[in-house]
C-alpha cells in the first residue's frame, strides 16, 4: 500500500509560517527522537533562512540512547543548529530548552524586547505537549492522533519568551515510502491513510532485523519466527487477538503491536540512524542554500 497524507490546512499554514518567520529570533523544530530525519519537514528547512535552530529530539525516553547520541552529533555539525534530546512531558527537562533559547538570542527576552520563538514539526510529534509543559497549563490541544493543532497561536510564557505554535506539517509528496512507513509506525500518519496490517508487517520486519532480543523478551519467544507475518501471528496469539475458531486476527494483532511499540512497552527503539540519511541531508541543504542566493 502506498501511503499519501496531506490535509488541506497544511499547505496554507506553510505559506503563513514563511512570512511569520521573518520576525522570529529562534526556531524550534520538534522531532521524534526515534526517527529524527523522517520526522523533519524538508520544506521547513528552506523557510528557516539563517535563524538559529534548535532540533529538539522529543520522546528520547522511547528511543535507543546510543543512536540518539549519534543524532545529536550529526545535527550539531549543521550550521546554526543545536540539538537537544528531552521529553516534552518533563518540566525539569524543558528548562534546558529555555536556557538554550536565551543563549541563542542574548539581546532579547527583556521588557519591550521579548524573545520570539517559533515551534514547528510534523503531526503528533509533541509540539502541543511541549508548549503546555513550558506554559505550566493547557494552552494547546493535545491528543494521540495527528493533526490536532490546525491553526497558529501565540503563547506568552511570562519569562520574556513568546512562543508561536504552528500546525503539524508534512511534506505533500512522500516519495520515499520507507520514510512514510516509518512515520506510520511512529503514529505520525492519520489512520485513514494507512493499512495497519501493512504497517505492522513493516515494523515487525524491522524489529526482527534490528531488535530481536526486545521482541523475544516482550513476547516470551523461545525462537524467532521466520517471517514478519508469522511474527504478527505469534504476537496476536500472545495478546489474545483471536477470531472464531481460534484463528489469529492479523489486523488486530498489527494494531496491538504498533500500540505497544509506540508506547515503549517493547523497549527503547530507534527506527533510523544518521548514516542512512547523510547523502539526502547534504542534497537538501544544498537546495536550501541555492534558494537563498
Amino acid at each position: 500500500m502506498t501511503i499519501r497524507w496531506y490535509p488541506g490546512h497544511m499547505g496554507k499554514a506553510l505559506e503563513k509560517m514563511s512570512e511569520a518567520i521573518r520576525k522570529i529570533d529562534v526556531v524550534i523544530e520538534v522531532l521524534d527522537a526515534r526517527l529524527p530525519a523522517s520526522s523533519s519537514n524538508h520544506q521547513l528547512q528552506e523557510i528557516r533562512r539563517n535563524k538559529p535552530c534548535i532540533k529538539l529530539l522529543n520522546k528520547h525516553d522511547l528511543a535507543d540512547p546510543n543512536i540518539t547520541k549519534a543524532w545529536v552529533r550529526y545535527f550539531e555539525n549543521e550550521t546554526g543548529v543545536h540539538a537537544l534530546p528531552l521529553s516534552a512531558k518533563q518540566h525539569s527537562e524543558t528548562k534546558q530548552l529555555i536556557k538554550l533559547c536565551q543563549r541563542l538570542a542574548p539581546n532579547r527576552g527583556r521588557p519591550g524586547w521579548p524573545l520570539r520563538a517559533m515551534v514547528f514539526g510534523i503531526p503528533n510529534v509533541g509540539k502541543s505537549t511541549l508548549i503546555n509543559t513550558l506554559a505550566g497549563k493547557s494552552m494547546a490541544k493535545v491528543g494521540d492522533k495527528p493533526a490536532i493543532t490546525t491553526c497558529a497561536q501565540q503563547i506568552d510564557l511570562h519569562n520574556g519568551i513568546i512562543l508561536s505554535d504552528t500546525p503539524g506539517l508534512l511534506w505533500p509528496n512522500m516519495e520515499d515510502q520507507d520514510v512514510a512507513y516509518r512515520l506510520a509506525t511512529s503514529g505520525a500518519i492519520g489512520a485513514s491513510a494507512l493499512d495497519y496490517t501493512c504497517v505492522g508487517l513493516f515494523a515487525a520486519e524491522f524489529m526482527m532485523r534490528r531488535y530481536p532480543k526486545l521482541l523475544a523478551d516482550r513476547y516470551k519467544l523461545d525462537e524467532m519466527p521466520e517471517t514478519p507475518t508469522a511474527m504478527l501471528e505469534t504476537i496476536g496469539r500472545r495478546l489474545g487477538c483471536l477470531i472464531s475458531g481460534g484463528e489469529i486476527d492479523v489486523h488486530r494483532a498489527a494494531e496491538a503491536f504498533l500500540r505497544e511499540l509506540r508506547a515503549g512497552k517493547i523497549g527503547r527503539v530507534s527506527l533510523e540512524e544518521p548514516g542512512d540519511f547523510a547523502d539526502q541531508s547534504a542534497s537538501i541543504m544544498a537546495e536550501a542554500e541555492s534558494g537563498q542566493d
